[in-house]
């Protein structure tokens, strides 16, 4: 071959080359989607912690619920996604959660809990104001992601659940409706809704660290006081001006289900009280290697679920 036409092989390979490469570099890359997100605010002097979780069709669709999930006191947003499998919920039924840390105490322990008024331990006693962090969480992450502010919710277990019932007193107007579990209502102040709170309510019979009839818990390290559900009930019972009270549906061998019903603006009160289980998420996994086996006679991520989509705010 001569040089001529070893050279002209040559160039017409470059520009071969050379188009395919302009052709990559003008082709956009696809953006990474990523589902799950460790991230943080910064509330009275604190960095507050939370790890959200995105539906698999988040990118594709809009409007979506949130659902603000609390761990117990002890526990954390990680501990508390794998004990209740609140996320593989959200992500078959496609709505968005959030599962925020209480504060950490300072002690060997590092225990997280929340200031629900009465309870619990480091973040009641230095008075955290949870109320702000959690007002502030539900501000930031409407602005961030394709949340409809109108279908905000709120759930926990133990002291999680404690500071679900403060926030339906303190910031009703941007809650549409909480389920708590295995917990009571605590707050220090006169419960004053900004609107009436639809609640569903769950807890085992068995449950010795938050007993259903109220008093202090003998198992665990709980040393407060525990109002009967019973009296919290017709708090919020009397706050939703409920036409019909504590009736009874079903009462058989796995739970009892009690219903306040034909309340104002179409709010309205649920409680399982089951025979099984103990202090635990029920249908979840222990919240610990110490912790109590989970009912098996109802399944809280379905019943809340199918309870809050009723709800919106207004």
């Amino acid at each position: 071959m001569k040089n001529s036409q070893f050279y002209s092989l040559l160039a017409g390979l470059c520009v071969l080359l050379t188009l395919a490469s302009c052709g990559k570099d003008d082709t956009p890359e696809t953006e990474e989607k990523v589902y799950r997100i460790s991230d943080s605010l910064m509330v009275d002097g604190r960095v507050r912690t939370f790890l959200v979780n995105l539906p698999p069709n988040y990118f594709e669709s809009d409007q979506f619920s949130l659902v603000i999930a609390m761990h117990g006191g002890g526990g954390s947003g990680t501990q508390f996604e794998t004990s209740s499998g609140l996320s593989t919920k959200a992500n078959s039924a496609k709505f968005i959660v959030v599962y925020p840390d209480g504060v950490e105490s300072p002690g060997a322990l590092k225990a997280r809990t929340w200031n629900a008024g009465g309870c619990c331990a480091f973040a009641a006693e230095t008075n955290i104001n949870d109320v702000r962090f959690l007002s502030q969480l539900i501000d930031a992450l409407i602005a961030k992601y394709k949340i409809n502010p109108k279908k905000v919710y709120a759930t926990g277990h133990s002291n999680g659940g404690m500071m679900s019932y403060r926030l339906a007193c303190e910031i009703g107007g941007k809650i549409a409706a909480i389920a708590p579990n295995a917990c009571t209502m605590v707050v220090q102040q006169p419960c004053n809704p900004a609107r009436p709170m639809p609640i569903l309510h769950m807890h085992s019979a068995l449950d010795q660290n938050v007993p259903y009839q109220g008093g202090i818990g003998t198992n665990g390290p709980s040393d407060h006081y525990n109002p009967p559900l019973d009296s919290v009930f017709a708090v919020w019972s009397s706050k939703n001006s409920c036409a019909v009270t504590a009736q009874v549906l079903v009462n058989d061998s796995k739970y009892k289900y009690t219903r306040w019903s034909s309340c104002s603006v179409g709010s309205e009160i649920r409680y399982y009280l089951t025979t099984d289980g103990g202090h635990a998420w029920p249908g979840g996994l222990p919240g610990s290697f110490m912790g109590d086996m989970p009912s098996a006679n109802i399944n809280a991520n379905d019943l809340l679920w199918e309870f809050f989509q009723q709800f919106t705010l207004p």
